[in-house]
């Protein structure tokens, strides 16, 4: 699992952007058990920028106890999730997101990620509502 790929990708999930670090460990400890499939993907999005660092080119902030993504983050981010055609051109757009309906979302596995995605973003919400003031 690439660190610095993961810690942008939980920051963005965020509403704000922003998260204190112990959601951070506790979403990258879930993220770190969850399969062979988020290591490859975060090593495959990690090689489109070799050099990355993301506190040291001003893509994640740190502030209140917590790292919050800025907008270089974000768009750095779009530039390493878009396809390869995509990324040739000067605005590259973010990743096509498929549709629920999608066969491949019928499957039983998309329907654990898909619960494990729902209780996530609940945890997150409840967390965000307790740590108003952090960030």
């Amino acid at each position: 699992m690439n660190f610095q790929v993961t810690v942008r990708k939980i920051l963005v999930s965020y509403p704000d952007g922003c998260a204190v670090m112990t959601d951070l460990k506790s979403d990258m400890a879930i993220l770190a058990t969850s399969g062979r499939e988020w290591a490859e993907r975060t090593r495959r999005l990690a090689a489109r920028v070799p050099e990355l660092d993301i506190l040291s080119q001003g893509l994640v902030e740190r502030l209140n106890g917590g790292w919050r993504i800025t907008e270089k983050g974000r768009s750095v981010l779009e530039f390493m999730e878009a396809r390869p055609a995509e990324r040739m051109t000067e605005s590259a757009a973010p990743a096509v997101e498929w549709p629920a309906s999608s066969p491949a979302a019928s499957t039983p596995l998309a329907a654990r990620r898909s619960g494990r995605s729902q209780r996530l973003q609940r945890r997150r919400a409840a967390r965000e509502r307790a740590r108003a003031k952090a960030c």
